[in-house]
């Protein structure tokens, strides 16, 4: 089901309503975003269709241009829209509020001032005093990112799909281990969620022969040169007794 309802007047910030749509559907899902251009299906009831999409919804941005005030109605151009009860950019405010949903200003362009209650029809004096937030499309990354941010705050559950974001590692083994060693590049080693014995070793620049793991080990012995040398390796029961320099060996010598 939707969660979050773009209320917009058509011809005073719809393009920036699109904008904001579309972001709030890349961050979150197509799904959780109501825009009635969009949302509306061919062969709906555009009238049911807007009022169940607001109280499906878990809040309502209300995108509000230069002309949203002062934009006239329809039926009478001596009389304002949002005077008009059966504007639906005023009634479909009015049912968010009427079911308790958090009702987002949004205001469009920096110049775009404040809401005033003495401005506004009675019903909808309220939104004068809800804190606002802005969308200007010379800084529109970073007022997208902080529309995006409020949102997620308000409508808990909400989950970030964009990529990299919002995707918690993977939990633990009983008995693993994570770790990360930064460093200049040089002989380094990244490792994480090593589960169960770590039975493998990593060795860099070795100098020589290495033996590493279970079993037998192939031990390449030293290089022995010149007299007087007596290397020993395995197990020694009987003991050395080197000699040296004793002169021509006797049959003595042999047993």
């Amino acid at each position: 089901m939707p969660e979050i309802f773009i209320n917009y007047r058509t011809g005073d910030g719809e393009q920036s309503a699109t904008t904001i749509a579309r972001e709030l559907a890349h961050r979150f899902g197509e799904e959780l975003v109501f825009r009635a251009s969009e949302s509306i299906k061919p062969g709906q009831c555009y009238p049911d269709e807007l009022l169940a999409g607001v109280r499906k919804s878990s809040a309502l941005l209300a995108v509000i241009g230069p002309q949203w005030l002062e934009s006239p109605d329809s039926a009478d151009a001596n009389s304002r829209a949002l005077d008009n009860e059966e504007d639906w950019v005023r009634k479909e405010i009015l049912e968010a509020l009427s079911w308790g949903l958090p009702v987002i200003p949004v205001l469009v362009g920096r110049r775009m001032e404040r809401l005033s209650a003495a401005r506004l029809p009675q019903p909808l004096a309220r939104l004068a005093y809800i804190q606002s937030l802005r969308y200007d499309t010379q800084q529109a990354s970073s007022d997208l990112a902080r529309i995006g941010d409020v949102v997620a705050d308000l409508v808990p559950g909400l989950t970030d799909q964009r990529a990299g974001k919002g995707t918690p590692d993977p939990p633990q083994a009983p008995g693993s281990t994570s770790n990360t060693l930064t460093g200049d590049g040089s002989g380094n080693v990244q490792a994480r969620d090593v589960s169960g014995g770590v039975t493998g070793t990593v060795i860099h620049r070795s100098e020589g022969p290495v033996n590493t793991g279970s079993g037998e080990q192939n031990i390449h012995q030293p290089q022995v040169n010149g007299d007087g040398t007596t290397f020993i390796t395995g197990g020694n029961q009987g003991g050395v007794s080197p000699r040296f320099n004793t002169g021509a060996p006797t049959p003595e010598d042999d047993r």
